[in-house]
């Protein structure tokens, strides 16, 4: 849903009924996609040709994230970006017929955000106002519900494969609505792959300003020189169009090297600036309720964005217990954004049953040309952002994990046995201070 690349907290306030809607929606399908999928795993199949995909298979995954830094997008690029995010998802697959596969992803995410909540920073009793610290009040967390639908066909000599898809995500202050569809050639028996697809994001926004920028506002504390008369004007336009083309080719170029090239087109308009991301001049004067800084405005980005990432994979199979897989990619945007991405990933299976993966991942960007830290902007400037997202740094990420796998499938949870199980751990570090830390727990089960 965002635009950056990094982890960026949307700021909401409480709406426990809304929450408890979505839980019960999200309960009723996962306990239906459960109940379809374990009846088409006692399906049996007398038919001549291999299925696409043979039983039902699930996926139950949970991850738990977690960051922090002094640069929050928004306090005006100073203040804490402490974050927690725990995001549980399950991917259910199931054989249709012989050469129909759907899959139906449904999740949910919760967060705890330190910098959202200062979107009002008065809302929750604390003795002194300040960016470095969280408000308690509750618009400090949040939650965000997903389905994800996808229908794949096979044709029957399995050279052909093409596929539709939906998405639907909703949390307190954003709504997307998405669709898409992808078609995949096979040539060369097999060893040649070109596919094609598209997706269509529309989003749109329930903008939440600063509370210091909302109609009304007024507080007997505010300290400065003159009188606090920010020049704001709310976004007339809420909505956010995201549209995408993506090409890749893939090829077998040995008995132990694979290869792939992709290029993505991608073209956003609307509102892509972020509503309650504060912005402070450094030409007006500068106004505070305790330590904590009042809003000169909010991020002013252009309404359209045009992004070109390309680049390619390379795996090398070295040996029956080692593989190499590397990962390049380049990145070039409208606002200026350059970047490069290389990673690498050294899968070592010990057994038939356990493999590690220790990863390296290098990510480096240039600054967009409408960053400014703080009081850097002027307030005669057209477009202005404070977000380090938006801004130069360099990344490393260090990730190491463990997968189990029982080809027998011997531990049962109905009638569905245990296929693999996957713990991974990875530790990201951003030259401009921003920190942070996720592991993820992965099982997949598949029917008898």
């Amino acid at each position: 849903m965002s635009t950056v690349q990094s982890k960026s907290p949307i700021p909401q306030k409480s709406n426990k009924p809304r929450v408890q809607i979505a839980k019960h929606i999200l309960a009723f399908l996962v306990f239906l996609g459960f109940g379809i999928s374990i009846a088409w795993g006692q399906q049996t199949d007398n038919s001549y040709s291999k299925r696409v995909l043979e039983t039902s298979e699930i996926d139950v995954l949970f991850s738990y994230y977690s960051q922090d830094g002094q640069n929050a997008a928004v306090t005006g690029g100073e203040g804490t970006e402490e974050l927690t995010d725990a995001t549980s998802t399950i991917v259910l697959r199931m054989p249709m017929n012989e050469d129909d596969v759907l899959t139906v992803d449904v999740g949910l995410s919760a967060y705890t955000s330190a910098s959202s909540s200062n979107v009002n920073p008065l809302d929750g009793g604390n003795i002194n106002a300040t960016p470095f610290d969280a408000s308690s009040g509750d618009s400090r967390k949040d939650m965000l519900a997903y389905i994800n639908p996808t229908y794949q066909h096979s044709s029957k000599d399995r050279n052909s494969i093409w596929s539709a898809n939906a998405y639907f995500s909703a949390e307190y202050d954003y709504f997307s609505v998405g669709f898409g569809g992808s078609y995949s050639k096979l040539f060369n028996e097999k060893n040649t792959e070109l596919t094609l697809s598209a997706r269509v994001f529309l989003d749109k926004w329930n903008a939440i300003y600063p509370i210091e920028l909302r109609p009304g506002f007024f507080d007997d504390r505010i300290t400065g020189i003159g009188t606090y008369n920010p020049g704001f004007t709310a976004f007339d336009k809420e909505n956010r169009n995201s549209y995408s083309v993506s090409l890749s080719f893939s090829q077998i170029l040995g008995k132990k090297l694979q290869g792939a090239l992709f290029v993505d087109l991608v073209s956003q308009n609307g509102l892509l600036s972020t509503p309650f991301q504060r912005v402070y001049y450094g030409d007006v004067n500068d106004f505070f309720i305790d330590d904590f800084q009042l809003a000169d405005n909010v991020e002013q980005l252009p309404d359209s964005r045009f992004k070109v990432p390309f680049g390619g994979r390379l795996n090398f199979y070295a040996t029956d217990f080692l593989i190499l897989r590397s990962y390049y990619r380049f990145y070039w945007d409208d606002w200026g954004i350059t970047s490069h991405t290389a990673s690498i990933e050294a899968p070592l299976k010990l057994t038939d049953k356990f493999t590690l993966y220790p990863t390296y991942r290098y990510y480096t960007q240039s600054a967009a040309d409408y960053f400014y830290q703080k009081e850097d902007a002027l307030s005669t400037l057209d477009f202005y952002t404070s977000d380090y997202d938006l801004s130069k740094y360099d990344a490393h990420q260090y990730g190491f994990g463990v997968q189990y796998k029982d080809i027998f499938t011997n531990a049962k949870i109905f009638s569905f046995g245990l296929k693999t199980i996957d713990l991974r751990f990875s530790k990201y570090d951003r030259s401009d201070g921003l920190n942070a830390s996720i592991i993820t727990l992965g099982t997949t089960f598949i029917g008898n």
